[in-house]
């Protein structure tokens, strides 16, 4: 260690155990305190300039691009660097930081696995815990697991290169205080992720790279670029060898994407399009805008004009500047019904098709089943290119900020209203259980998934919008929709299984945060009180 740290400022409210012991080492703990402490402060003040901007989107004022920084839109400049084992990422899988997930998705036919700490995990203490020694085993090549009937799962040789997606900014680590307040939850998972792997990692000819989601300015993109730098300057590390993708997947994030990896240009590699979290933006950020209220959430697809936009100025705007444009998600699980599955096959296909016609880099997949299909697709497409960076798009017409806020057209129906509900109180009940990455007819669902479902509504009850049959959409509905479609739920999973869950729990989170006049940002706020 370069630099000397001193001890630790930090309150933990638990008792460590063997476990936390290992991960929670002296000189750790003091690394954390180090950036916790620098850090801290300054976070709570960019969620408090969020508030200031969203008061003014609520007043009228749509979000735009900003003028201010001409110079920096308008100068030649490109980021530092991408690693070699960072350049070809034609597919990537993501799933939560658990120990048989890690070794299934680190030995799919993919390039990249994105290990997630936010979205798809549901942060207990423990799993947090579980997930750094999980990554850490895997990184040292030593993993493996055993499952209840004896199987043993365990890591192949030249696995895929490991990136790890700490959680946004707005999230609290409540189990650590900082004089008396929790600390941000994102970085508790870097320093302890960074802290001990950054050696092992460089040794193998990787490096410690990340995810950053939520990002809703580039002043919190210089935010995280200022952590980095902090981080390797602690260890003696060269500025930019901390390499992270940003997700744009908040609606203000859209409009700053130059400034974003003109921030973090010593460490950045791409961006990525977050389509659910994005739409679930597009819904909050707007949420007072009463013409721009979206229809069902199965309608709003790739294709419809606001996000196919979106696609396009994020891979314009990262093939200029060197970066990488990765593409969103593909949720879709694999069925075990021969015809069921080839029209899965066939969505999944034709929306990577879109992607990687669009000059998208790579894309995402949440279960190992499709990794062939879409490696086909990239595959296909480029050839002997490790990437698409070459493709500029320079001739496309400039991108405005109506064509982003532009609203789609579609119906609200009370099948999609009720598909909504189902779909948001069996996620709630998954997540306060524990588990963050839940199966649910026929697609691997995180919080984004959810966030839609719900805030839908809320938008559909704040504006009076009537369902195509004509029924308006009211707390009242609402409730006794609720109600309705708790009992299908357990029509559905049995008694035995309902009973045994928290879904009565959901059901009130759900009903809470659906029908409060002002509306919650994240549900995974109030969510947290409910898990240990």
């Amino acid at each position: 260690m370069d630099q000397q740290l001193s001890a630790s400022t930090l309150t933990f409210t638990n008792s460590f155990n063997q476990q936390d012991s290992e991960v929670l080492t002296a000189d750790a703990i003091a690394f954390l305190s180090d950036l916790a402490e620098k850090f801290s402060a300054k976070r709570e003040s960019l969620l408090k300039e969020r508030q200031v901007k969203q008061q003014q989107i609520d007043s009228g004022v749509l979000p735009d691009f900003i003028s201010e920084s001409d110079s920096i839109k308008n100068s030649d400049w490109k980021i530092q660097n991408i690693p070699e084992d960072l350049r070809d990422r034609r597919v990537e899988i993501t799933g939560p930081v658990e120990r048989k997930m890690v070794i299934n998705a680190l030995n799919a036919n993919v390039k990249v696995f994105m290990a997630d700490f936010e979205d798809s995990l549901s942060p207990s203490w423990d799993k947090l815990i579980d997930g750094q020694i999980n990554l850490r085993d895997a990184i040292r090549g030593d993993i493996s697991y055993t499952n209840e009937n004896g199987k043993v799962y365990q890591l192949k040789s030249n696995p895929a290169v490991l990136i790890a997606r700490v959680r946004g900014l707005h999230l609290d680590e409540k189990h650590v205080l900082l004089e008396g307040k929790p600390i941000p939850g994102g970085l508790f998972d870097f320093a302890l992720y960074f802290f001990h792997n950054y050696a092992a990692l460089l040794a193998k000819g990787s490096g410690p790279y990340f995810y950053i989601p939520k990002l809703e300015s580039w002043q919190e993109a210089k935010w995280w670029s200022d952590v980095f730098s902090a981080a390797e300057d602690t260890v003696g590390l060269p500025r930019g060898t901390i390499k992270a993708t940003v997700l744009i997947e908040t609606l203000p994030a859209v409009f700053q994407m130059d400034e974003i990896l003109y921030h973090m240009r010593h460490h950045i590699v791409g961006l990525n399009c977050g389509r659910w979290d994005y739409i679930f933006s597009y819904i909050k950020t707007l949420k007072e805008h009463s013409d721009r209220v979206l229809p069902d959430r199965q309608v709003v697809t790739m294709t419809q004009p606001f996000l196919s936009a979106y696609s396009r100025l994020l891979i314009k705007t990262c093939h200029r500047r060197g970066a990488f444009a990765m593409g969103g998600m593909s949720a879709f699980i694999p069925s075990k019904d021969a015809e069921e599955n080839k029209a899965i096959l066939a969505k999944v296909k034709a929306d990577k098709e879109l992607e990687a016609r669009n000059g998208h880099d790579g894309s995402w997949v949440a279960h190992p089943g499709l990794a062939d299909t879409v490696m086909d697709v990239f595959n296909h497409v480029l050839g002997e290119r490790k990437n698409q960076l070459d493709v500029s798009r320079e001739s496309d017409e400039e991108i405005s900020a109506q064509q982003l806020l532009q609203p789609c057209e579609g119906e609200r129906t009370e099948a999609g209203m009720r598909a909504n509900i189902r779909v948001a109180v069996q996620y709630i009940e998954a997540w306060i259980s524990g588990n963050g990455c839940v199966p649910i007819y026929g697609l691997m669902e995180d919080a984004a998934t959810a966030e839609i479902s719900r805030t839908s509504i809320w938008q559909w009850i704040r504006h009076g919008k009537s369902l195509s049959n004509g029924e308006k959409v009211t707390k009242a509905l609402f409730e006794e929709m609720l109600d309705e479609e708790l009992q299908v739920i357990q029509q559905e999973l049995g008694d035995q299984k309902f009973q045994h869950g928290r879904f009565r729990e959901a059901a009130d989170l759900m009903r809470r945060i659906t029908t409060q006049d002002e509306l919650i940002e994240f549900l995974t706020v109030p969510g947290y009180q409910l898990i240990q």
